[in-house]
């Protein structure tokens, strides 16, 4: 992974939150086939593309406002394989905000580099307890 790399994975992982907060489709950032664990948000594992958008449609205005990510560390798995693990916070419109963990899996595509497995891991209690 050289530092265009990580550069482009760093933008992929940042560019989720304008995304998916604007309301626009996120092509650019899932394989077709991604695998998004929300079962420690009390959900499941939505797969793939569409049902992921058409998840986030259903949530409407459950949705959080804002998605912000910080803290990425990428970990290079294979020539065409990234660990990605960051911190987000999440904000909702009543002002509530939620601690997490995007535990990613990034692959390089023909079309570059995008999510293939993301994990949301809430943060609920602190020093890792």
């Amino acid at each position: 992974m050289d530092a265009d790399d990580r550069i482009a994975i760093t933008d992929l992982i940042n560019l989720h939150g304008h995304l998916v907060d604007s309301g626009e489709r996120y092509d650019a950032l899932f394989t077709p086939d991604v695998e998004y664990d929300v079962s420690g948000l009390g959900g499941g594992v939505i797969t793939g593309r569409a049902a992921l958008w058409e998840a986030g449609l259903a949530l409407g205005e459950n949705n959080p406002v804002g998605h912000h990510v910080t803290n990425i560390v990428l970990t290079q798995v294979g020539p065409d394989e990234v660990t990605a693990r960051s911190k987000a916070i999440g904000i909702m419109a009543n002002g509530s905000c939620a601690s997490l963990v995007y535990e990613d899996v990034v692959v390089r595509t023909p079309d570059g580099w995008l999510i293939s497995r993301r994990a949301v891991v809430p943060r609920r209690r602190p020093l890792g307890r």
